[in-house]
């Protein structure tokens, strides 16, 4: 494979999982780890990706956020808009990180009276701007590398609230291993999200379907509502519909 073409396929990837591990790419793309990292430093000098120890982010961690770094806006924007149609008056919410969560967060109708819990300091301002609602930041220790509040703290005071819905994004899913992710303290932090929630709705755009990380979240079968970018009755959804409501 040539260096365009490894770069693209790098580039890609950290679009599409926010993320990678420069042992994961050294693996699928079957080459050594200093030639993953003279790639990522490449990138990086360029300003197409953030170098970060052992890896690299999407440029769309980047803040305050510009509108041409964050990866398929317009899909993200059509599952923001969707989800909306689950949130009613007088809910407890409960919604993750993530540029797509950002957009559900702009799009919140200013007259709706909710009560939101967040582990986003991002999706907190956007919240904040909505006069009737009320958002409570759930306090930790921040990543860098994800934008969210992560650790003990955070799942303590996670298992001392319940709340009607919970909004996620995911790395992955898929019908055989469900939401998986590459970050184990992410994880920790997703699991106790879904303990806490009555019901739990999954934000992804399709490139994230039938796609798997190295750690397991939860099984499908606790996934209520997965929303994506296309009509429900599309092909790729098929599978998924016999399991989980699709919207």
């Amino acid at each position: 494979m040539l260096k365009e073409e490894r770069q693209a396929y790098i580039i890609h990837q950290i679009n599409l999982h926010n993320k990678v591990l420069s042992t994961d790419l050294s693996i699928q793309l079957n080459v050594s780890e200093d030639t993953i990292r003279r790639d990522l430093n490449e990138l990086a000098e360029n300003g197409k990706v953030i170098k970060v120890y052992g890896g690299a982010l999407s440029k769309s961690f980047q803040f305050p956020f510009q509108e041409g770094n964050v990866y398929a806006k317009d899909a993200k924007k059509e599952i923001a808009s969707k989800a909306l149609t689950l949130i009613q008056n007088g809910m407890t919410i409960l919604i993750g990180g993530g540029t797509t969560m950002i957009e559900l967060a702009r799009l919140i109708p200013s007259d709706l009276q909710c009560t939101f819990f967040t582990i986003s300091p991002l999706v907190a301002l956007e919240l904040a701007e909505k006069e009737n609602i009320e958002v409570n930041l759930l306090g930790g220790k921040l990543s860098r590398n994800t934008n969210i509040v992560t650790g003990a703290q955070v799942i303590n005071e996670l298992s001392d609230i319940k709340v009607d819905l919970c909004l996620l994004g995911t790395n992955s899913l898929s019908i055989e291993d469900g939401i998986t992710d590459s970050d184990w303290e992410v994880v920790q932090i997703k699991r106790a999200m879904i303990k806490c929630s009555k019901n739990l709705a999954i934000l992804s755009i399709a490139e994230k379907l039938n796609s798997n990380q190295k750690m397991r979240v939860a099984p499908l079968k606790e996934v209520n509502y997965l929303i994506t970018e296309l009509k429900n009755t599309d092909k790729i959804l098929k599978d998924f519909a016999n399991e989980i409501k699709i919207i």
